[in-house]
């Protein structure tokens, strides 16, 4: 059963919006873990108003994405990096067909037709997308690569902000290695 619902925020329970033809406007079909929502907004206004929610603007994450991947086209998009919600398109964002998925909620997905993938969720509910397995694969790498560049980088930082606050440095070995190399060759003399 879906829920009306006239304004939503993707967020860690969701795993897809699809897009869905009611009268002569286009809706979206919100799936989360245990419930469906339907909403009157298209699925890039739900995507670009839950990246306002946390802060930033869809276009930013757009920028901030092809600068890290160096990709142009169907870019996923880190929605709220900190809590690993990160979504991909299955087209164009602007095309009337566009998916939006959870890379974090997928558990499998396999070819079923030319251009039919079935995409099993990590809540082990199946559904079948109108997309090539091609695209589907392409897709689940860009945003791995995308999820890694930004996690490894807010990682770094994190290290750096421990060293700043203890006023630790990195650890170093306690001699040098012409020193230790030195007394390798005392030893053999």
């Amino acid at each position: 059963m879906k829920h009306q619902i006239e304004e939503y925020q993707i967020n860690s329970c969701t795993m897809f919006i699809k897009p869905v033809e009611y009268g002569s406007k286009i809706f979206s079909q919100v799936v989360e873990v245990d419930v469906e929502y339907l909403s009157p907004l298209k699925p890039l206004d739900i995507v670009k108003r839950s990246c306002n929610y946390f802060g930033v603007d869809y276009e930013s994450r757009k920028k901030g994405t092809r600068n890290l991947i160096g990709y142009n086209r169907k870019i996923p998009i880190a929605i709220e990096p900190a809590n690993h919600i990160f979504f991909f398109p299955t087209t164009s964002p602007k095309s009337h067909e566009c998916f939006w998925i959870s890379h974090a909620h997928v558990e499998d997905y396999r070819r079923v037709g030319p251009h039919q993938t079935l995409i099993t969720f990590q809540n082990k509910k199946s559904y079948l997308f109108p997309v090539s397995f091609g695209t589907i694969e392409g897709q689940m790498l860009r945003t791995s690569l995308l999820k890694t560049k930004l996690l490894q980088r807010m990682e770094n930082d994190k290290r750096k902000l421990l060293y700043l606050s203890y006023g630790l440095k990195p650890s170093q070995a306690s001699e040098s290695s012409q020193e230790y190399h030195r007394d390798i060759m005392k030893d053999r003399s």
